[in-house]
C-alpha cells in the first residue's frame, strides 16, 4: 500500500494534468536552467511556461530538494 504523496510532490498529479507534461520533464527543464535560486526558478516558470504560482514553487521545491538529497 502507498502512502499519499506529502510536501511538494502532492502537488505533481495536478502539475501533470493541467500542463501535460510528465514531473521528470519539467524537472529536466529546471536542472537545466542557468538559473540557481529558488524564486528564479519559480518567477521563470510562470512567466515562460504560464505555470501558477504554487505549482512552480512546487515543482522547484521538490526539484531542488532531490538535487540536495543526492
Amino acid at each position: 500500500m502507498s502512502e499519499t504523496p506529502k510536501g511538494p510532490a502532492s502537488y505533481y498529479p495536478s502539475i501533470e494534468k493541467k500542463y501535460g507534461r510528465p514531473i521528470s520533464e519539467w524537472q529536466d527543464m529546471i536542472r537545466s536552467s542557468p538559473l540557481t535560486k529558488h524564486m528564479e526558478l519559480v518567477g521563470w516558470l510562470k512567466e515562460e511556461h504560464g505555470l501558477g504560482h504554487g505549482h512552480a514553487n512546487a515543482l522547484v521545491a521538490g526539484t531542488l530538494a532531490e538535487d540536495k538529497a543526492k
